[in-house]
């Protein structure tokens, strides 16, 4: 059965459907041997040899699911020029060909969301600028009231202080924030931060759309069960349907946790 070719090497887990498009244009797909620079060509998964970046498009039927916990300095991609760790460093006894979906800052940990469900990583990615995402941030000096309210204007969130129990002190002098927000709107966190005149020190993916990072350990990864796959593809949809963030629930608001180490 004929398919266009992006479709193809995204079911193979070789790339998002995205990156696949770009694979295609930039002369680095062949479909038997010969290099195919259309956007709108198909091929039979069956019966034509697929490559894609020099790999083969090997189509799988079985989807695989994994929420990563990434600590700070990994790349949270799956290779690196500058021969730094990598996601796959942290992907033992991973068989098949899983890419993330997004990316996650060298210097953060937390939530990294990897599949080969090209479909899905599709439409995740499409809907990266409005899903739904919590980090908790330390940053240096405390931030006023003032200045946590027109940091969420602006980054059309919501920000405020983390419990502390076990700090030291009631008013610690670099404390954590939780900073509820939605995809794209996270690279202007760090900047308007800095303009004024908070450089953060640390940052944690907490959660990612329906995604809990604190269900796995720091370093590894768990397998997500077809329950939560269907809870994330509903986040997911709603995000795009709705094109804003999901509003966050009271019980997520209760699970408030203290400040991390």
């Amino acid at each position: 059965m004929l398919e266009r070719l992006q479709k193809i090497i995204a079911r193979a887990g070789i790339a998002s459907r995205r990156h696949a498009e770009e694979l295609i244009l930039s002369g680095q797909v062949r479909v038997n041997g010969a290099v195919v620079t259309e956007l709108g060509a198909k091929a039979d998964p069956d019966h034509d040899r697929i490559e894609a970046a020099g790999k083969l498009a090997h189509v799988s039927e079985e989807h695989v699911y994994l929420l990563l916990n990434k600590p700070p300095g990994i790349v949270a991609t799956l290779a690196d020029p500058e021969g730094r760790r990598t996601l796959r460093n942290l992907l033992v006894g991973v068989s098949q060909r899983v890419f993330p979906v997004g990316r996650l800052y060298y210097f953060a940990s937390g939530a990294v969301f990897l599949t080969n469900d090209g479909e899905l990583a599709g439409r995740m990615l499409k809907a990266s600028p409005i899903l739904p995402q919590t980090f908790w941030i330390k940053v240096k000096g405390r931030l006023s009231e003032a200045q946590m309210k027109t940091l969420a204007a602006s980054l059309h969130g919501k920000v405020f202080p983390l419990r502390a129990p076990h700090a030291a002190g009631k008013n610690p002098p670099n404390p954590w924030y939780e900073v509820q927000l939605a995809g794209v709107r996270r690279d202007l966190l760090r900047k308007n931060l800095l303009d004024m005149g908070h450089r953060v020190e640390k940052m944690r993916r907490v959660k990612l759309a329906s995604l809990d990072v604190d269900t796995v350990p720091e370093g590894h990864y768990r397998r997500l069960g077809l329950e939560e796959v269907a809870k994330l593809s509903r986040a997911v949809d709603y995000a795009l349907t709705h094109q804003k963030p999901a509003p966050v629930s009271s019980k997520a608001k209760s699970a408030r946790r203290g400040r991390p180490k």
